[in-house]
């Protein structure tokens, strides 16, 4: 095997192991210092818009200096910086700035780390699937082994798993190549015409609409199975059933796309989104919500795929690097914020139960909205909004 791409590999192992800790224990973290559900979701929202300027941000440093892998062994050292302070932090504030930093250097990371398998793997002729598998994998491994770990050893282990995972990270980016960063840096009357494009419009709102639940489940499953009762070995669980139904859909992804148009895709993954959701808010144990995690890959991965697919048709083709970078803010930013300030506000208020019928009821909004969309007099090619 060649030692370039078994270091990428091994590296986006351990980011990605990395990244599962912060993602999936974070808000399991902080409620066990003592934070409520509706601070939580300021922490997060909060953090999320820090993400929505961070990542051009850094993007544009990488672009300035001409290289990948330098500027990911900044963010990535400093984040482990940060997340060292952060998991043996308690005061509110302490923590409000320090997850404000690991959405500030972690987070970019990943575009970062995205961007560097694409390019090594066009390079060697590889599948960009070929190295990022590893990633995925190291997701649902880690999410179950500290799930386990920290059943077994408590919570304030969690630091020296974060450690442990950092440090192999680092160590593996150290080794592996670089490559050229060939973002390119946006234009602000380019951006305005682009906004300015009524499908554009059209279908940015229902990717919005259909992204907030996602993310709030993002933001507050742990919380949710450990008020069922469960232990923060089955929000472990729960992330490894998640992540590794996201491995097997992304392997066929291709061919479901190749079979179904994007817009029907997208009405299903919608339509199931909502069965999910309704399904754990009439959970009668955490184990229900666990399993029900399955279906990650049937709703995230399918929405997920036909959504980039579905951009690239409606979207002229000088715009597409627009368009990709704005669904990565609204997808994974302005819906996170919004998940997390009102999915925490409704938690406080009303419980998790509450939360889950909410975010079902708002799935299913989406679904309608696409229903609309596909019926509508715009449709383009067949597949249109």
């Amino acid at each position: 095997m060649n030692t370039s791409l078994l270091s990428l590999r091994a590296y986006n192992f351990f980011y990605f192991s990395l990244l599962s800790i912060f993602i999936s224990f974070l808000p399991v973290y902080l409620s066990f210092r003592g934070v409520t559900p509706a601070q939580i979701g300021v922490l997060i929202g909060a953090g999320s818009f820090i993400g929505i300027l961070s990542q051009p941000f850094w993007g544009m440093v990488s672009d300035r200096t001409k290289t990948i892998k330098r500027v990911i062994l900044v963010t990535l050292g400093l984040s482990i910086v940060s997340g060292i302070a952060l998991f043996t932090t308690t005061p509110f504030f302490a923590l409000f700035l320090l997850v404000g930093a690991m959405y500030f250097f972690l987070l970019p990371t990943d575009p970062l780390t995205e961007s560097l398998n694409y390019r090594m793997a066009e390079q060697h002729r590889t599948s960009f699937g070929s190295i990022r598998t590893f990633g995925a994998v190291g997701y649902a491994t880690a999410s179950l082994f500290i799930g386990w770990t920290l059943d077994r050893l408590g919570m304030e282990q969690l630091v020296w798993l974060f450690v442990g995972y950092g440090v192999l990270a680092y160590l593996c980016a150290l080794a592996m190549k670089d490559a050229p960063a060939s973002s390119k840096p946006l234009s602000w009357p380019e951006l305005k015409r682009f906004f300015l494009y009524p499908k554009t419009q059209r279908f940015f709102l229902l990717v919005l609409i259909a992204a907030t639940p996602h993310r709030t489940n993002d933001s507050f499953l742990g919380v949710y199975v450990q008020s069922l009762g469960g232990t923060t070995g089955d929000v472990g669980q729960a992330w490894f059933l998640a992540a590794v139904s996201e491995v097997a859909f992304f392997a066929i992804s291709a061919r479901i796309l190749a079979r179904w148009s994007e817009i029907r895709l997208i009405m299903l993954a919608s339509a199931l989104y909502a069965i999910r959701y309704v399904l754990c808010a009439l959970a009668p144990s955490p184990e229900w919500v666990v399993y029900l995690q399955l279906t990650q890959g049937v709703t995230f991965v399918i929405f997920y795929t036909a959504t980039i697919q579905y951009l690239y048709k409606i979207i002229p083709e000088e715009w597409r690097a627009t368009g990709q970078t704005v669904l990565a803010v609204l997808f994974f930013g302005i819906s996170g914020i919004i998940g997390s300030l009102l999915g925490g506000w409704l938690f406080q208020q009303s419980g998790g139960a509450a939360l889950y019928w909410a975010m079902g009821i708002c799935s299913a909004v989406a679904f309608a909205y696409s229903l609309m969309l596909a019926s509508s007099k715009s449709s383009v090619g067949g597949a249109g909004m």
